[in-house]
């Protein structure tokens, strides 16, 4: 069967570059009970998050999601020196060089490294509808750089849900078979009951006079009743084939499944209050551990 899950837990990476400018998304994305996208963005760039949180929202039902975009801007401002500022320094810097006795004269590294000597050069004039534009352009690549990430990260979580999907099998399983072992010890309940109950009346009794046979048969019916397993064990096998369906869904369905182990850990408990033999017991105990076992994998379900 091809599964359809998909885990809460997944990493994504798409890097890519449009005009002078180059681009890396890292999406990460861990369990979380709904959907948190949470968004990095460089300055300037907060106008996205509207249509990137959309796109989110519809590959995505569940988990804390975290996305950082990297920008960088390929070309650099070009640089000049500013002539009148560094003819003023290097006249200062000459006089006083000649008052201090023994100074050295002034060099060129240093000058050029005081600030205001070196500048920006002017950029060209470019219209305004033309920046706007290149602008427009730039946040449709990220934009699309974003859905391309989102869509491996969407994968990368499908791909851990068939994982998971196996492994939760495998544990379903596993309780089945548990379930069949301890319902091969539900008719002795009865009887050791019975027995349990004789054994603490004569400790209690000794020689005085025996109990009633009928008032010591209505007791062992009402310890009968109250420990019969059976109604347990159907239930048990109901969740197991319950969770069976589910995992063969489309759908998300972490939170059902999130339900159904408390509904599996409370027919376990009841299972083992009402053991009245070791061997019930122990498998009550694996039953529960196994379905523990299986409730940390559901965490992880979308």
């Amino acid at each position: 069967m091809t599964s359809t899950l998909a885990s809460m837990t997944g990493f994504a990476r798409h890097a890519g570059s449009h005009d002078n400018a180059s681009f890396v998304w890292e999406i990460r994305s861990v369990n979380g009970r709904g959907l948190d996208l949470r968004l990095r963005l460089p300055a300037g760039l907060d106008g996205l998050e509207p249509a990137l949180r959309e796109v989110a929202g519809k590959r995505l039902k569940r988990g804390n999601v975290s996305a950082t975009l990297t920008l960088k801007r390929e070309s650099q401002a070009a640089m000049m020196v500013d002539e009148a500022a560094l003819e003023g320094l290097l006249r200062h810097a000459l006089a006083l060089s000649e008052r201090i006795p023994g100074a050295m004269v002034p060099r060129a590294e240093a000058l050029l490294a005081l600030p205001g000597v070196i500048r920006p050069a002017p950029a060209e004039d470019v219209a305004e509808d033309a920046e706007a534009a290149r602008q427009e352009a730039l946040a449709a690549t990220l934009a699309a750089g974003f859905d391309v990430a989102i869509e491996a990260l969407d994968r990368a979580r499908r791909d851990e849900g068939g994982r998971l999907a196996v492994i939760a099998a495998d544990l379903l399983g596993a309780i089945r078979r548990l379930v069949a072992a301890a319902r091969a010890h539900a008719p002795e309940q009865a009887a050791q009951h019975r027995a349990r109950l004789q054994g603490a009346l004569a400790d209690l009794l000794g020689d005085s006079d025996p109990v009633p046979q009928e008032r010591l048969a209505q007791e062992i019916a009402l310890l009968a009743t109250k420990s019969d397993v059976r109604e347990e064990l159907d239930r048990l096998d109901a969740h197991v084939e319950a969770a069976h369906a589910l995992l063969a869904e489309s759908a998300p369905v972490g939170r059902r499944l999130d339900f159904l182990m408390q509904e599996f850990n409370r027919e376990a408990n009841t299972l083992c209050s009402k053991s009245a033999s070791l061997q019930l017991t122990a498998i009550g105990l694996d039953l529960k551990a196994t379905i523990e076992q299986l409730r940390e994998q559901v965490q992880n379900i979308e």
